[in-house]
């Protein structure tokens, strides 16, 4: 029986590039597509799934007939299991499946996998350049020079930052990205020290207590996932611990991180500056105070965006098609009972 695939494509993981993928793991599937329009309309909810592109109806359409869905952010709620009832397999080409209802799919049968550290080399390449554009104010002073200003005062001590070399870093999580990101910050020669609880006891450079690893840096930045318990992990508190004149970086996510305090410690001149990608609201509201702050490089959320994420992402969910086809278990499944539900 051919198996029958919706590859729901949007402008960064393109559809031409999950079929691809696919029939390159089972050439003889039937490969249907759908493009949705995020990047460029922001995603948002639908119905009861967040970070989701396309409306319901779109996706139903689409669907139907369908055994396979590979998609980035198509929404895949209570209302569209329920009218795709061949559906057996959705596969996320993101880090995780937010924009699927698992209860749902797993009471329909559906297993429903993702793509967990697709973009952790370009993620933990944007920290370094984040890093380094701070220090270095990289945008700040290409703005002058492309303005026609030949600004001859930033060789002032007081306005020099800091060489990685010999510096103390603090990295507050070691998972995919944390652990490329240590491992660039080692190769520049800088003083690496790790804050995570879930780390090898024998990780050299792990410090035990946030607050020592706090003392002790220079230059902090996030890598941790967002819990219970890293919700607002770094606030006023922890930020007057780090050292006068240091920096702070967030690529992670903006939960990790009180922007207010930032700011705070940025004015009165705590923090020497701050390189964020990632923010408590996003967009950055009109008139937020981080957009006036000094020496802050920001950009918006795009430290995954690089054409190998796009096209890991759609080989990664190839893989899982091709393992869902040959019957065998599948790598990232978020509901492995699923498969049982649909036996039974």
């Amino acid at each position: 029986m051919t198996l029958r695939v919706l590859a729901a494509g949007d402008n960064f993981v393109l559809s031409s590039l999950l079929k691809s993928a696919v029939l390159a793991e089972v050439p003889d599937a039937e490969v249907s597509t759908v493009d949705f329009p995020w990047p460029d309309v922001p995603f948002g909810r639908v119905a009861e799934v967040d970070e989701a592109t396309g409306t319901e109806d779109e996706m139903i359409a689409a669907l139907r007939g369908h055994d396979v869905l590979v998609t980035q952010m198509g929404a895949v709620t209570e209302r569209v299991l329920r009218e795709c009832p061949e559906l057996g397999l959705v596969a996320v080409s993101r880090g995780g499946p937010i924009n699927v209802n698992i209860p749902a799919a797993t009471e329909a049968g559906v297993a429903v996998c993702s793509a967990p550290g697709r973009n952790a080399t370009a993620t933990a390449e944007m920290t370094i350049a984040l890093m380094l554009s701070v220090l270095r104010r990289v945008p700040e002073t290409h703005a002058h020079t492309a303005n026609g200003e030949w600004r001859g005062d930033y060789y002032r001590y007081e306005r020099c930052g800091l060489e990685l070399e010999g510096t103390p870093v603090g990295l507050v999580g070691y998972g995919a990205i944390g652990s490329r990101v240590a491992k660039v910050l080692t190769a520049f020669g800088a003083e690496v020290m790790v804050y995570d609880p879930y780390a090898d006891p024998e990780l050299p450079g792990l410090v035990h207590d946030l607050d020592d690893l706090l003392v002790r840096s220079r230059i902090l930045t996030l890598h941790a996932r967002v819990t219970e318990e890293t919700e607002g992990l770094i606030g006023m508190r922890e930020l007057s611990m780090l050292p006068r004149g240091s920096y702070v970086v967030n690529a992670a996510r903006g939960a990790l991180l009180d922007y207010s305090a930032v700011v705070e410690a940025l004015r009165d001149g705590h923090l020497a500056g701050a390189a964020f990608d990632t923010y408590a609201v996003e967009p950055i509201p009109a008139g937020d105070p981080l957009l006036s702050a000094p020496n802050v490089v920001m950009t918006p959320h795009i430290a995954g965006a690089s054409k190998a994420v796009a096209e890991k992402a759609a080989r990664i969910v190839a893989a899982e098609v091709g393992r869902f086809a040959r019957g065998e278990a599948l790598a990232n499944c978020s509901n492995p009972e699923a498969r049982d539900v649909r036996r039974s």
